[in-house]
């Protein structure tokens, strides 16, 4: 066989075998897939040899760029030593490493170094499992509290947990979410801060946050049954990169602690720097009672998510062995410590680069870049928080009515951005730009290029 040959089986034996996520095969057996052979930096390579800059961080999870050599060198040592080994009834070298560094971390970014007692942390495998975590671990809280009528959760429209039945439970995507409603329980949910589409018919600032307002209503009136508000701080990211407004988060946390109900944070897209800093709630001073953390955790390289609790959290779960106090959830990769490793390595890059002091220049041109493109005639609305951004297209500015969904708008963009060599994905018609956070400025720059080019050649 010769390459071209070997190529075409590849993309047969994809078609025959493969069911891709988030994707309607029947499109996907029409077209020409692109099979990624190799990673480089901020770039990707296919079988055809072809490369292309990464623009959606391999979904949100690179930071460092693809084949950093620290993360190679972690992985292979490790691998050297042992691959995993359960955390059922036994521990590891490298997850007991990263759970002290994590607490550090967390207390540096949301305390100042002060003790913040979010200190225990559970690990798992993918951001859908670390909150499947938060959720039990929340509800089984109040249980060991004696507050068994805790049986919900509140939620935000537009809001977005993972795929798991709890997570899509406090989910609201609906195109993502409906089709599964027979399955899940059941869960509140208040207004999403989305204000350039604003739900309670408001306009922002003169509002005075209604949206808040309709969640402490909900709150007062049913926060014996609420173990937990469930949110994505500052960014709602796969409900669109909605932008929440100052404050918003900020005056989340007091609700909770007002109506007495904890606040889970998933910062699993949020967090390791996306947001500009380490995690979006250090932008408002919040210290949640439990955090969801994965994606970004590895550098992209393995998957791990972890779950850190306050010690008031996991102190309800102490008591003698036939109390049945325990947490009774665990994964068989728990703590894997290969994917420890990796971690470990990318917060050492991250500390010894300067990752987030570096971040500063590259903010500035996306956010001129956001403020220029505004301009056009079929960018209704661009967000951003630190490198994630996106971009509204709608078919009429004035009235803000959208593309229809069957017009593929936003697809038409990232396939024109394709042919230009960059990989991006939309979130139907919203343009989301993350890439790597350790994309150089020109690189960057012929992101920003391509897109706008993209969006002028589709809508015009």
């Amino acid at each position: 066989m010769g390459i071209s040959e070997d190529n075409r089986h590849l993309e047969e034996l994809d078609k025959k075998y493969i069911w891709h996520p988030f994707t309607q095969m029947k499109e996907w057996l029409d077209d020409k897939p692109v099979i990624i052979s190799e990673g480089r930096d901020c770039f990707l390579k296919d079988v055809h040899g072809n490369w292309y800059l990464d623009g959606v961080s391999s979904l949100w999870v690179n930071i460092h760029g693809h084949g950093k050599i620290e993360i190679d060198d972690a992985v292979k040592d490790q691998i050297d030593k042992i691959a995993h080994s359960t955390m059922l009834g036994l521990s590891n070298v490298p997850a007991i490493r990263l759970a002290e560094r994590l607490v550090r971390i967390v207390d540096q970014s949301l305390v100042g170094g002060r003790q913040s007692a979010l200190n225990k942390v559970f690990y798992s495998d993918n951001g859908s499992t670390a909150v499947e975590v938060a959720l039990k671990m929340a509800f089984q809280y109040w249980v060991h509290k004696g507050e068994k009528e805790r049986v919900s959760f509140l939620s935000l429209k537009n809001g977005y947990h993972g795929d798991t039945l709890g997570a899509v439970s406090v989910g609201g995507v609906d195109i993502f979410h409906s089709v599964f409603g027979p399955l899940l329980f059941k869960t509140y949910k208040a207004p999403s801060p989305y204000c350039y589409r604003c739900e309670c018919g408001e306009a922002h600032p003169g509002c005075d946050m209604e949206c808040l307002k309709r969640m402490e209503e909900t709150l007062i009136e049913n926060s014996r049954e609420i173990a937990a508000v469930i949110m994505e701080p500052l960014v709602q990211a796969a409900g669109g990169m909605i932008v929440s407004p100052p404050g918003y988060l900020k005056g989340v946390r007091d609700l909770c602690t007002k109506y007495g109900v904890l606040l889970i944070a998933d910062e699993v897209a949020t967090g390791f720097g996306r947001t500009g800093r380490m995690f979006a709630c250090e932008h408002e001073e919040v210290v949640p009672d439990i955090i969801c953390l994965s994606k970004g955790i590895t550098g992209g390289y393995l998957p791990l998510a972890a779950t850190v609790a306050k010690e008031e959290v996991y102190n309800a779960f102490l008591g003698e062995f036939k109390d049945l106090k325990t947490f009774f959830h665990g994964h068989s990769y728990t703590g894997n410590p290969l994917g420890c490793a990796a971690a470990l390595a990318c917060l050492d890059i991250f500390e010894r680069e300067k990752t987030l002091e570096v971040l500063k220049p590259k903010i500035e041109m996306l956010e001129s870049f956001l403020r220029d493109i505004s301009s056009l005639d079929h960018v209704g609305d661009v967000r951003n928080r630190g490198m994630m951004a996106g971009i509204e297209l709608v078919r009429d500015k004035e009235t803000k009515g959208p593309y229809p969904w069957e017009e593929k708008i936003g697809w038409r963009v990232c396939y024109y951005a394709r042919e230009k060599g960059v990989i991006i994905r939309p979130l139907g018609n919203v343009i989301v730009i993350m890439p790597p956070l350790s994309i150089s400025l020109d690189n960057l720059e012929r992101l920003l290029w391509i897109i706008r080019e993209g969006i002028i050649k589709v809508a015009g």
